[in-house]
């Protein structure tokens, strides 16, 4: 018996300087995963590219149901970046149009009490619980390296001219490092997936007063996705909210 329930939404913006929507999201609360992408790449192959990662996860979780082994989802979750990697690899290699294209990616799947995340790229997973944003994931950028380095202040990173040059991404390299990690799952925890196109113009603090507001995970969705629009909206904008909720009698 799974110690808890989720609650989940997910929406995607094209914003109000793009001319198709290159990001790609799954909410599968049944499976127990949640995935989103953020293609990249010239014409419509950043779109490719993200739909294949997203596939890959929905395929990988397709009558699976919550699992009970942490270990089991860390192997699932590793194989579902290495699968969309080699996927992405092979159309880019067979069909020139799509050369150069790549996506980040979120995978959040959840084992009895646990869950497990998979991370490649600039988009991110937050958690909020007690009250506080905490960002689960970092980024695969150079502005990134240059902040760990002491070179650049998180303040100035946020309007650097290379803050959207990414270092790690899925589909460009035959050989795909994954940040992976395993943490303990509360009642009351709220996750947040999103694509830089809300990062890059919302701030954590802002993020972090949308969640603690006593509204529905749908109204919080659209404030924020709203807030990034109103900041400038110069890119795709996607949100995916999880809350953790107590089986009754729990």
């Amino acid at each position: 018996m799974n110690p808890f329930r989720l609650l989940a939404i997910g929406k995607s913006d094209v914003g109000l300087r793009r001319s198709n929507n290159e990001d790609a999201f799954h909410v599968g609360v049944e499976a127990g995963f949640l995935a989103l992408a953020d293609g990249m790449g010239g014409a419509a192959a950043g779109e490719v590219a993200s739909r294949i990662f997203v596939d890959a996860a929905r395929e990988a979780f397709s009558g699976a149901g919550l699992s009970s082994s942490a270990e089991g989802t860390v192997e699932r979750v590793r194989r579902i970046f290495q699968r969309a990697n080699e996927e992405t690899l092979r159309l880019a290699r067979e069909n020139p149009g799509n050369r150069g294209m790549g996506c980040t990616a979120e995978l959040l799947a959840f084992a009895g009490n646990a869950y497990v995340l998979g991370h490649v790229g600039d988009s991110r997973t937050y958690l909020f619980r007690g009250g506080r944003l905490k960002q689960e994931t970092r980024d695969h950028s150079l502005v990134q390296e240059q902040i760990d380095a002491g070179i650049l202040s998180r303040n100035d990173a946020r309007s650097h001219s290379l803050k959207g040059l990414i270092s790690r991404a899925v589909g460009v390299e035959d050989h795909l490092p994954v940040d992976l990690k395993v943490g303990e799952a509360l009642p009351g925890d709220i996750f947040l997936l999103c694509s830089d196109g809300l990062t890059d113009l919302v701030a954590d603090l802002t993020i972090q007063e949308v969640l603690s507001r006593p509204w529905e995970l749908d109204r919080k969705v659209d404030a924020l996705i709203e807030m990034a629009k109103t900041a400038g909206g110069h890119d795709n904008v996607t949100v995916i909210l999880c809350r953790i909720e107590a089986e009754v009698g729990k």
